[in-house]
């Protein structure tokens, strides 16, 4: 009788080999991706990991497979999956190129200016309520930082001095009054002068006279209009910051001012 031929032996093979060398191809895969943008500038490779740290999860302790095991159980097709990845970060990349520093900076610099504009409308409405509009001036600083009440000095001051009249001290409280309403808020008094000389047993130069103006102005708001000193300050700048031209009568007019600055970045 023929020998009966032997059945065949079954195949046998080891389960976990197969998903370490899924594994092994797409640790391959993904050393190929960073090999390949290693001339990308830092900023974008630092994107990619974090990208990928969000997305994989391959990052954080090596808890989760990549993509939930999507990658490693799809074989062959894992290159492709990785291809739309790396596409959908570049594109998010894309969409959100914009310095979030700069646009922090954008939105802080717009909420300071609504506020400036804001106290500004404040203020020359209560300096028509005041009947002051044709005694003061009311402008905002470029940068939106404050807002000023700019006050002539030959209203508040006879030619070199600093003692306020009783004639000038009527516009003055009127300007108190409009102060009073921003009781915490920065506000600082500055006075200007032209560039003519001045030297006398009191004064011995423009830088003085306009530094006692502002002082004598920020004793009248502390001690008769009650203001907290605490928020106030006096300084003078003599005759270095001309609005006009000190060649004629009308402009050093116009340079010999007081100006009150109220900060709007203030509570």
């Amino acid at each position: 009788m023929a020998k009966q031929k032997k059945e065949a032996e079954e195949i046998k093979t080891d389960g976990w080999k197969d998903t370490f060398s899924d594994l092994m191809n797409l640790l391959l895969c993904f050393f190929v991706l960073l090999y390949s943008m290693s001339n990308v500038d830092e900023v974008k490779y630092a994107e990619l990991v974090a990208s990928l740290s969000n997305s994989f999860s391959i990052f954080s302790g090596g808890a989760k497979a990549i993509g939930e095991g999507m990658l490693v159980s799809s074989g062959a097709t894992q290159l492709n999956n990785l291809d739309e990845y790396y596409s959908e970060m570049g594109k998010q990349a894309d969409t959100d190129g914009e310095d979030p520093l700069a646009e922090l900076q954008e939105q802080l610099e717009k909420e300071q200016q609504n506020k400036t504009e804001e106290l500004y409308s404040e203020i020359v409405d209560a300096t028509e309520q005041q009947r002051l509009q044709d005694s003061v001036d009311v402008n905002i600083d470029d940068s939106y930082q404050y807002v000023m009440i700019s006050l002539s000095g030959d209203l508040l001051f006879a030619s070199g001095s600093a003692d306020i009249p009783d004639g000038a001290k009527t516009v003055l409280s009127r300007v108190g009054d409009i102060l009073k309403s921003y009781p915490d808020k920065l506000i600082k008094i500055e006075g200007h002068t032209d560039n003519v000389p001045i030297s006398n047993s009191e004064y011995p130069s423009n830088l003085w006279l306009s530094t006692a103006r502002a002082t004598r102005v920020l004793e009248y708001l502390h001690e008769v209009k009650k203001l907290k000193p605490k928020h106030l300050e006096a300084s003078g700048r003599g005759e270095v910051d001309p609005v006009a031209d000190n060649a004629t009568a009308k402009g050093r007019a116009r340079n010999r001012r007081v100006e009150i600055k109220i900060y709007s970045n203030t509570n």
